[in-house]
């Protein structure tokens, strides 16, 4: 218990980063990926080329590869001078929509292709026919795999640590540092991240119930 008590200012800072860390890259790649799937389904050629080239691309990247682009590379293109933690914010973003898109886009696949005829023919456009008929039925049938990228998200802001972002993943070399059990400090590390999962676990079930009941 030494270790926590002694560090509880090392371990706040540290979850604190990551849960933000977590919730900007959660948002932005649910939205990212949405409009991703959206291209990929698009009756518009240049759309559904360049949403599966970015999927096949980046889901095929490391994601170390891609926060050191964000890292290192980005800085030379001289466009926006961003801190360390947008940057990871941005680097876990591009990648995990890429995966999101995949699901979103199993889910409208499951839409019975009927409605979006029927609501073609009542004059409805592409983008209200996906925002209004299909993908609030889409996200119903994928929330167990969309629970399941996200927890995969909160584990991969570890990587962000060597990137000079202050989140969990970075802990253990701070307690090396000040001498402390380093294997010790990582049990109550992997603690933290199973207290963070488990009401990601909890919200899946319950939406997964409460719109298996309404269907």
């Amino acid at each position: 218990m030494n270790v926590l008590l002694d560090n509880l200012g090392l371990f706040g800072q540290g979850f604190l980063g990551t849960i933000k860390l977590f919730v900007v890259a959660a948002v932005g790649s649910l939205i990212g990926g949405t409009v991703l799937a959206g291209m990929r389904v698009s009756p518009v050629p240049i759309l559904r080329t360049f949403g599966a080239a970015y999927v096949n691309t980046v889901r095929n990247t490391p994601l170390t590869l891609v926060l050191l682009l964000f890292a290192f590379a980005y800085p030379r293109l001289e466009i926006a001078d961003l801190s360390f933690f947008t940057r990871a914010c941005l680097a876990l973003i591009v990648y995990t929509s890429a995966f999101v898109c995949e699901v979103v886009r199993s889910g409208i696949n499951t839409v019975p292709v009927g409605q979006a005829e029927a609501s073609r023919a009542l004059g409805f456009t592409f983008n209200q026919t996906l925002s209004s008929i299909v993908l609030p039925q889409a996200v119903r049938a994928v929330v167990p795999p969309l629970t399941n990228i996200e927890i995969a998200l909160l584990k991969n802001t570890t990587i962000a640590a060597g990137f000079s972002v202050i989140e969990a993943g970075g802990i253990y070399s701070t307690l090396s540092d000040r001498g402390y059990s380093v294997l010790v400090g990582l049990l109550w590390v992997a603690l933290g991240f199973l207290i963070l999962v488990i009401p990601l676990t909890l919200l899946q079930r319950r939406l997964d119930q409460r719109w298996s009941a309404a269907r």
